[in-house]
Order: C-alpha cells, then sequence, then structure tokens
C-alpha cells in the first residue's frame, strides 16, 4: 500500500512536468504522453498514497505532492487533478499549468459540481471495469490497460472513496487568474465526466488569454486517447513558460 506519493521520472530535456492523474486513475495512465513529451520536457509520473491514506482534500495532497518533488517548471493535470495543480500554482511551486479535461473548484463542473463525493461510493460499489473506461475514454479500452483509467483494484476503490469524500471538507483553490503563471486548457468534445462546458468557466478563472482546446472525438482522458494530439497542444506551451526567477 503506498502511504506516500510515489514519481517515476522520464528520462528527457528541457522543463521538469509533473503528470497528475484523476481522482481515480493510475499516473501510468500518462506513460504514453510522457514518452512523447520528453522530447522537450523532463515529465514525472505521480502516483497518490492510497487507502486510509488516500483522505485528502486536494490541497493536503498538493501539499504532499510538493514534498516529495519539490519545486517544478509546470504540470499536466487530469480531472481532479486540476484542483491539486491550482494548489501547487497559488504556493508559486510552478510556472504553468495544463488542464486536460480538468477544473479548479467544484462549481466549473456546473451542476455536476455537487456530485463529487458521490464518485467514491460509485467506485467502491459500482466496481468500474471495462465498460466505464471505455465510456472515460469514449473508446474500447484494452483489458490489460483499464487500470490506468478506472480504479479496479478494492485498494484503489477504497481510495477513490476515501478522496472524494475529503474533497469538499477543505476549502476550493483560489481563482489563479491574477498569478504569474502561464496556463491553457484541453478538452475531449466526447468528456462525459467533466462536459465540454466546464472548459469556458475554467478559462475564465485563468489568466486573461488562456488557450482553449477542444479535442474533437475525445473522451475524458485524452493523454491517454490522444498522446500525440496532447503532445502536439502542449509543446509550445512548454516552449512558451516564463523563465526561471
Amino acid at each position: 500500500m503506498r502511504r506516500e506519493v510515489e514519481l517515476k521520472a522520464v528520462a528527457g530535456r528541457g522543463p521538469r512536468v509533473l503528470l497528475l492523474p484523476g481522482l481515480g486513475a493510475r499516473g501510468s495512465g500518462f506513460e504514453a504522453l510522457a514518452e512523447r513529451l520528453s522530447r522537450v520536457a523532463r515529465p514525472v509520473l505521480v502516483e497518490y498514497p492510497e487507502g486510509p491514506h488516500a483522505a485528502r482534500g486536494a490541497g493536503a495532497l498538493a501539499r504532499e505532492v510538493l514534498a516529495a518533488a519539490g519545486a517544478v517548471d509546470a504540470v499536466v493535470a487530469s480531472s481532479f487533478g486540476g484542483m491539486v495543480a491550482a494548489h501547487l500554482a497559488l504556493a508559486g511551486a510552478v510556472r504553468g499549468v495544463a488542464f486536460l479535461g480538468s477544473f479548479t473548484r467544484p462549481e466549473h463542473l456546473g451542476p455536476r459540481g455537487h456530485l463529487l463525493p458521490i464518485m467514491g461510493p460509485l467506485a467502491l460499489l459500482g466496481r468500474p471495469g471495462p465498460l466505464t473506461a471505455a465510456l472515460a475514454s469514449w473508446r474500447p479500452v484494452a483489458w490489460s490497460r483499464v487500470p490506468e483509467v478506472v480504479p479496479t483494484t478494492r485498494r484503489e476503490r477504497l481510495s477513490t472513496w476515501h478522496r472524494a469524500f475529503a474533497i469538499p471538507r477543505e476549502p476550493p483553490p483560489a481563482p489563479l487568474g491574477a498569478l504569474p503563471v502561464t496556463c491553457v486548457c484541453i478538452q475531449g468534445s466526447h468528456d462525459v465526466l467533466v462536459p465540454a462546458a466546464s472548459m469556458a468557466r475554467l478559462a475564465a478563472s485563468l489568466p486573461p488569454g488562456t488557450p482553449q482546446h477542444l479535442l474533437r472525438g475525445a473522451g475524458h482522458v485524452p493523454y491517454f486517447t490522444h498522446p500525440d494530439d496532447c503532445a502536439r497542444l502542449l509543446t509550445p506551451w512548454l516552449a512558451a513558460l516564463p523563465a526561471a526567477r
């Protein structure tokens, strides 16, 4: 059982970039994107704590990620990982954040934001499998790769339960609009968990002029299903990161 944040660095050149998964996903789901980004960056895969140790909201989890990784140049965050990334940005730990099907506050999800705690019981009692993975990906997922998209072991489902109920127990991060941080938003057109309409609400809380990209045919995990498209959109963003102070 993971009691702490675990990191896996991928060899590369350029800015050091954390890849933050969503509520119940594995950091290993970012491996294809990490391989492509390694041409212009130094990706770092992140795995969250498991079991009762997962009972942390995004702010507490961000502090653990920061303690494990130290200051990095940028973060690529999926789904709930966007809340963690926002806390890192507010702490001055990153100079750029890419949001992939993400949000930083529950209200960015519209009415669905009130349902975030329900993701815990759905993960534990619903026992996600290939059908759920296909729905999240908006395409069939090979059986061997299902665990990269949805929580499949009892420990992972229990971890999602604890983390989902921890989210509303802490204040959400403040808007990032006034921060000296470079952001980009990437959203799948067929994201059934974080609807495409949420991207505009998220972008309104970010620095003015933040680019918004809609990936046609992509679902909730574009980093997993569309790594080439994501790398193409992230490369100029990485190149435009402000210089380290």
